[in-house]
C-alpha cells in the first residue's frame, strides 16, 4: 500500500478518535458496583429460566415489572409467572430430544452494555440459546436476540423494571436498524436531563 494512502488512513483514524471518546458516557464512582449487581441479576434470571425456578425468576422483576416477548406484554410478578410457566410447559413441542423428551435449554449472554443514572439503569444484552436437540441429541444453537432492559434500584436492590426480549429470527421481533446501544444512551441521557431540570 502506498505510504500516502497509509498516512491518509492514519490521519482519518486520529481525527476520529477524539469524537469517539466524547461519545462515550461518563461513569460514576459507583458504576462498577451497580454494573456487577445488574450483571448478577441477569445471570440469576437466566439460571432461573434454564432450571425452571419460577420463584427466583419472578424475584428478578420489580413488583410492577413488565416482560415483553413473542407472546405479548405481561405486567406484575404473578402475571409474569403465569405467562412464562405456560410458555415453558409448551416449549418441549419445539425443543426435544430424538425420543421426544423436552430438551435441556441453556441461555448464554454475550455483549452487555449498561448505563446507570442514579437509581435507574438501562441495558442492551445480546443472548443466544442452546439445546440438546441436534442430531443424536447433540448441542444445537437455537434462538438468539437482544434484551432491551430498564432497571430500577428499589430498597437498595437492582430489579428488572421492563425487559423486552427480541428474537432476531422473527421478522416482527428484530432490533435495529439503529444501534441499540445508541438508543439506550439516548434514553439514559433524556432521563438524566429531566432529573437535572427538576427544581
Amino acid at each position: 500500500m502506498p505510504v500516502k494512502t497509509l498516512l491518509a488512513s492514519a490521519a482519518l483514524v486520529l481525527a476520529a478518535a477524539p469524537v469517539l471518546a466524547q461519545e462515550q458516557p461518563t461513569y460514576s464512582a459507583s458504576y462498577a458496583n451497580d454494573r456487577a449487581e445488574i450483571e448478577d441479576l441477569t445471570a440469576r434470571y437466566l439460571f432461573a429460566i434454564d432450571y425452571h425456578d419460577w420463584d427466583a425468576y419472578v424475584a428478578t422483576f420489580a413488583e410492577d415489572g413488565e416482560l415483553e416477548f413473542a407472546v405479548g406484554v405481561t405486567k406484575g410478578r404473578e402475571a409474569i409467572r403465569a405467562t412464562v410457566t405456560d410458555f415453558a410447559a409448551g416449549i418441549g413441542k419445539y425443543y426435544h430430544t430424538e425420543d421426544g423428551r423436552p430438551a435441556k435449554l441453556r441461555h448464554v449472554v454475550l455483549q452487555n452494555a449498561i448505563r446507570v443514572e442514579g437509581d435507574r439503569a438501562w441495558g442492551r444484552i445480546l443472548w443466544v440459546e442452546m439445546a440438546n436437540d441436534g442430531p443424536g441429541d447433540s448441542m444445537k444453537m437455537g434462538t438468539y436476540g437482544l434484551y432491551e432492559d430498564d432497571y430500577r434500584k428499589i430498597d437498595g436492590r437492582w430489579l428488572i423494571q421492563r425487559r423486552n426480549v427480541l428474537n432476531e429470527f422473527i421478522d416482527s421481533r428484530n432490533s435495529g436498524p439503529e444501534n441499540p446501544v445508541a438508543e439506550m444512551d439516548a434514553a439514559a441521557d433524556a432521563y438524566a436531563e429531566s432529573v437535572a431540570a427538576l427544581p
